[in-house]
């Protein structure tokens, strides 16, 4: 299968790395022309993850979307929601077809208020069969490191998921397979928000003994939200379905590490740039302020107003969530805000 990356971050870096450590050849998209030649001399990426070398032999770099699509049979979607249409337009309307797209994407598109296979869907005809995630918990810097590090794979074919899924297996990765396709991304999604959350909690100087219970209140709050847009399988200890057949492992709830796990990481490493983020915000930091200091895109923040819009339909209680977003876009006071959290915790 012949691979192409859209995205030159650090997470479309890291997938990068997977599928040539694996010896696969792949077409990479890099905005910058100064980068790509610095790729192809010095064998890193400059800007991110710069520990990580390549065999460029196995690496084909192109400013061009278009010629990257059409040079890959499935294509990695690792670009910030908020770029995302910027960079696909222009693009024929059966650019993707008879391609497979794995979607790195967590984050939701905030001019439109769609998932990324929503989007595909209208603007490109993208069938929902031919769409993959790929979500964590998994830090990029992790992977430049070789930690060993968990990645699961979404989709509706089980058969064609696990295929995918093969090509990222490696020492230092598991893969693991499912096909929530939409529960995943809503679960990245929040998790951002909440670690902002969680950022914004330990700039005011709460103790861990707090943030363990904004946490736990937070993965309520996710489950809860998760029940009412149809994901049935988030009851800890609740396996709705039979062991998988090939790997024998239990059916994914909640508690699996796409789900439950990747809220924790995010909330608590270091690595966290939407808790980096929000640190800065509980610090005093203005939003256009921590935006300029961080200098990578926090996908919590546009992602907080986007769920604060679809919650008007959904309907879920949200009072975490909801006052994130009343911090970063209506100017509630942190302080005020956070009182007004800790009486909605339990």
């Amino acid at each position: 299968m012949r691979f192409g990356v859209i995205g030159s971050g650090s997470w479309a870096t890291a997938l990068t790395k997977i599928l040539t450590d694996n010896r696969n050849p792949v077409n990479w998209w890099i905005r910058n022309e100064e980068s790509i030649r610095h790729i192809r001399s010095r064998h890193h990426n400059p800007q991110y993850l710069p520990s990580v070398y390549f065999d460029t032999s196995l690496l084909t770099l192109r400013q061009e979307v278009s010629a990257v699509i059409d040079a890959s049979d499935c294509l990695v979607i690792a670009v910030p929601s908020a770029y995302l249409v910027s960079t696909l337009e222009g693009l024929d309307r059966d650019a993707f077809r008879g391609k497979k797209i794995v979607s790195a994407v967590k984050g939701i598109l905030p001019e439109k208020n769609l998932l990324l296979n929503e989007y595909l869907a209208m603007a490109f005809d993208l069938s929902l069969e031919d769409y993959y995630t790929v979500m964590g918990p998994c830090h990029a810097e992790e992977v430049a490191a070789e930690k060993l590090s968990y990645l699961t794979f979404s989709g509706q074919d089980v058969t064609d998921t696990r295929e995918i899924a093969s090509y990222f297996a490696t020492e230092y990765l598991n893969t693991v397979i499912n096909h929530d396709v939409y529960g995943v991304q809503f679960a990245a999604i929040l998790k951002n928000i909440y670690a902002l959350g969680a950022g914004i909690a330990h700039g005011l100087e709460y103790g861990d003994n707090f943030l363990s219970v904004l946490i736990a209140n937070c993965a309520d709050e996710m489950a809860g939200f998760l029940r009412k847009v149809g994901i049935r399988h988030i009851e800890v200890g609740v396996h709705t379905e039979e062991e998988d057949p090939v790997s024998h492992k239990k059916s994914a709830n909640y508690a699996a590490s796409v789900y439950l796990g990747d809220l924790l990481v995010t909330c608590y490493s270091l690595y966290s740039r939407n808790r980096t983020f929000g640190n800065m915000i509980g610090k005093g930091y203005s939003v256009k302020a921590a935006q300029l200091e961080l200098n990578m895109v926090a996908e919590g923040y546009n992602a907080s107003k986007c769920i604060y819009l679809i919650n008007k339909e959904i309907r879920a209680e949200m009072p975490i969530a909801g006052m994130i977003y009343r911090i970063l876009w209506e100017n509630v006071k942190v302080k005020d805000g956070f009182k007004q959290i800790e009486q909605y915790l339990v």
